[in-house]
């Protein structure tokens, strides 16, 4: 007699029955029923393109270490905004990379700042777009790090309770220029409750906050460092973003410490090397929104291997991104959301 019997008839789970009377294939044989059964399904709605914006007209310079992507001037921004309301997607984010840096990154919450330059350009081009900004200050530092720096310490690091005020100074900025969503992304502890304070002060209360709420200090963010001029001076980001060794639950205390301060929606970074984080956070928080950064090491490395011919890329993507989503992630921030929409259509 099975000893677990009785435990999974008080469960509710039915008994398993063995080959030959199931027999799973019979679910694979039909390319209909194939997907009808499926559960996981993406759609363009979730997903996110990410954009980098700098001063200039006319100005599309590519990105060395990311093919088919792009820095771009506003007027070039307003051109794939269009594309990404036509062609369905959730939303852009948008990463500013200005014309001069300092030390404190005073360009990331100018009002005539490069972002809000950019929001402004894509609320022209398509009003109904959700459009969010990336609010975190390494683009716009002379150093490269996201927040000022004290220097005092004997080992030069990010201040993080004079940055507060600074990143609540940027996020302002941006929703006044039209901004539908900030996202911070530089784990400063207490960088919810101090943007949440700051827009809630000046009018914008209704504007939600998704939180890089478990960002980890990684070696896959590479290309976006080129992409995003934002590379450190010196040293490295290790002591505000998360070891990647670190116990689990470490992001769940993000992820908590983070809803607490009014975070609207919550994101894990990066998503392929952490999928058990992102299915641990989703367990831990079923009713919150759930997003997932598809970052630049993941989708270099793939654009590399496929550009020699060693993989398909149309099936490497979606099946990579199809595991986020079964994770957990209701959100796909990626770089591929404009080709992903197109794959969609003819799978």
């Amino acid at each position: 007699m099975d000893p677990y019997a009785a435990d999974r008839m008080v469960t509710g789970q039915a008994t398993a029955q063995s080959f030959p009377t199931t027999r799973l294939r019979r679910l694979r044989q039909h390319p209909t029923l194939r997907e009808m059964v499926r559960d996981v399904r993406l759609s363009p709605r979730q997903l996110i393109l990410p954009l980098f914006v700098r001063p200039g007209t006319r100005v599309r310079q590519p990105i060395a270490s990311m093919p088919s992507q792009a820095q771009l001037s506003p007027d070039e921004l307003a051109v794939e905004v269009r594309e990404a309301a036509r062609l369905g997607l959730g939303g852009v984010i948008l990463f500013g990379i200005p014309e001069h840096k300092d030390s404190q990154g005073s360009d990331a919450y100018d009002d005539d700042g490069i972002v809000p330059r950019a929001i402004r350009a894509a609320k022209s081009a398509a009003g109904d777009l959700l459009i969010i900004t990336d609010v975190c200050f390494c683009e716009y530092t002379d150093h490269g790090h996201c927040g000022i720096v004290n220097r005092d310490t004997g080992r030069p690091d990010v201040d993080n309770d004079a940055t507060l005020e600074l990143l609540a100074r940027q996020a302002v900025s941006h929703a006044r220029a039209g901004a539908d969503m900030v996202a911070p992304s530089g784990m400063m502890d207490g960088m919810v409750a101090a943007i949440r304070r700051g827009l809630d002060s000046e009018g914008f209360s209704h504007l939600p906050i998704m939180s890089y709420a478990a960002k980890y200090a990684s070696a896959f963010y590479a290309p976006f460092r080129e992409a995003a001029e934002s590379a450190p001076q010196f040293g490295d980001r290790r002591s505000y973003q998360m070891d990647p060794a670190a116990d689990a639950e470490q992001a769940v205390r993000e992820v908590e410490l983070d809803l607490a301060e009014g975070a609207d929606i919550i994101m894990v970074k990066p998503a392929l090397a952490y999928l058990d984080i992102i299915r641990r956070v989703r367990d831990r928080f079923p009713g919150v929104p759930l997003a997932a950064y598809n970052v630049s090491g993941e989708f270099s490395m793939v654009k590399a291997a496929a550009e020699r011919g060693w993989i398909d890329e149309r099936a490497i993507v979606l099946e990579s991104l199809t595991s986020i989503a079964r994770a957990g992630a209701s959100i796909i921030l990626t770089y591929w959301a404009k080709d992903v929409t197109r794959w969609l259509r003819t799978t």
